[in-house]
C-alpha cells in the first residue's frame, strides 16, 4: 500500500498496543515503523533492476523480519523514552511491521511474507491507493488522536477505524469473487478457451476490475464494472514470447519471468524488445492501447547479456488514465 496508508495502520496498531501507557507517542513511533519495511525501494539505486524487483517486498516484509528487527527497534526505543518498557516497545514494533505485509499482500504486487520460503502472498483485491480504506481510517485516528490517552473514547475510536479498515479487506474478498465470476461466465458465453483467469482491481477503486486471461498464444485484458450493461470486452496481445529466441535462457530473462509469475508480453519498435509485466495492466483504456504500467527495455550489452531498464511514463497518461477511469466506472 502507499506509504500514507501504511503510516495510518502503523500508528493505530501502535495506539492499540502501547497507546493507553505512552498516549500519542504510541501513534508516532507506529507510524514511523510503518515506513520502515519499505527502506527496501532504496535498493534500486544500490543494484539492477532485475535485482531491485527481486528483493521488493521481499525479507524486509517478512515474519523472520518482525521477529528480527522488533527487539532492535524496541531496545533503542526504550534507552531514551520515559517509557522503559523493552517488551512493551518491542511488541508494539512487532505487530507494526507485521501489519505492514499482511495489508500488502492484498495488493497485485503482493510480500514474501514467509520469506526465505519462495511464495509470494498476493490476493490482489485492493490497489495500492484506495481512499476507502485510507480516508476512514485516517479520520478515526485524528479522532482518536485526539483524545486524553486514558480515555474510553480514544481507545473506541481507534478500535473503530481497525474494524472498519478490516472489514473492508473482507470485503474486497466478496468483490473480487464476483468480478472473477462474470469474467468466467463471460468467456463461456463467448466461447474462448482459455488457460487461466488473473483478476484485480482497478486504481483507487474496488468497482471496475479487470482481468488477464491467457490462451494459448496470447493474453486477454478485459475490464468490468458492477455498474455494466453490456457484455465484457477482452482484447488481445500476442504472447510473442518467440521474440525473444535464445535470450529465454539467459538468468535475468528467467527471473523476469518468475517476478512476472509467467504474465509477460514481448514487444519489439525499431529493433527494441520489451518486456511488458501484465500484472499491473495499461495505463489506458484505449482500445488496443500498449501502454503498459510496467514496461521494460531489454537492452544487449557486448557480452551479449540482457540488462532491464524500466520505460518512462508519461504524467499525461496518468492524468488521462483517472479521468477515463471515472467514466469506465459508471458502467459501458
Amino acid at each position: 500500500m502507499d506509504s500514507l496508508t501504511q503510516i495510518i495502520l502503523g500508528a493505530a496498531v501502535g495506539e492499540a498496543v502501547l497507546g493507553k501507557k505512552v498516549g500519542n507517542k504510541a501513534m508516532l513511533y507506529g507510524a514511523i515503523g510503518g515506513t520502515i519495511p519499505d527502506f527496501d525501494i532504496f535498493a534500486s539505486y544500490f543494484t539492477d533492476t532485475v535485482t531491485a524487483l527481486s528483493i521488493h517486498r521481499g525479507f524486509t516484509h517478512s515474519i523472520v523480519f518482525s521477529v528480527l528487527s522488533a527487539p532492535i527497534f524496541g531496545w533503542l526505543v526504550s534507552r531514551y523514552e520515559r517509557h522503559k518498557s523493552f517488551k512493551g516497545w518491542s511488541w508494539l514494533f512487532f505487530w507494526v511491521f507485521l501489519t505492514h505485509p499482511i495489508l500488502d499482500a492484498h495488493t497485485t504486487w503482493g510480500t514474501q511474507l514467509f520469506w526465505p520460503l519462495d511464495i509470494r502472498l498476493a490476493f490482489k483485491t485492493i490497489f495500492v491507493i484506495d481512499p476507502v480504506y485510507t480516508v476512514p481510517f485516517l479520520v478515526f485516528v485524528i479522532l482518536a488522536m485526539r483524545q486524553k490517552r486514558s480515555s474510553n473514547k480514544r481507545r473506541n475510536y481507534n478500535t473503530m477505524g481497525l474494524v472498519l479498515s478490516s472489514a473492508y479487506l473482507l470485503l474486497t474478498f466478496f468483490l473480487k469473487w464476483i468480478a472473477f465470476s462474470k469474467f468466467e461466465a463471460s468467456l463461456k458465453t463467448q466461447q474462448i478457451d482459455y488457460l487461466q483467469i488473473d483478476t484485480r482491481p482497478s486504481p483507487l477503486n474496488t468497482i471496475l476490475w479487470s482481468a488477464n486471461v491467457e490462451t494459448e498464444d496470447a493474453y486477454l485484458l478485459g475490464n468490468y464494472s458492477f455498474f455494466d450493461s453490456k457484455p465484457i470486452a477482452f482484447e488481445a496481445y500476442p504472447k510473442n514470447h518467440d521474440l525473444l529466441g535464445d535470450l529465454v535462457n539467459q538468468n535475468n530473462v528467467k527471473r523476469m519471468n518468475e517476478i512476472s509469475e509467467g504474465w509477460y508480453t514481448i514487444s519489439k519498435k525499431n529493433e527494441q524488445l520489451y518486456f511488458n509485466d501484465l500484472r499491473f495492466g495499461l495505463l489506458s483504456l484505449e482500445p488496443k492501447s500498449e501502454i503498459f504500467v510496467f514496461q521494460y527495455e531489454m537492452e544487449i550489452d557486448d557480452m551479449g547479456k540482457v540488462k532491464f531498464i524500466e520505460a518512462p511514463k508519461n504524467a499525461r497518461d496518468g492524468k488521462k488514465l483517472i479521468s477515463d477511469l471515472w467514466t469506465r466506472i459508471k458502467g459501458n
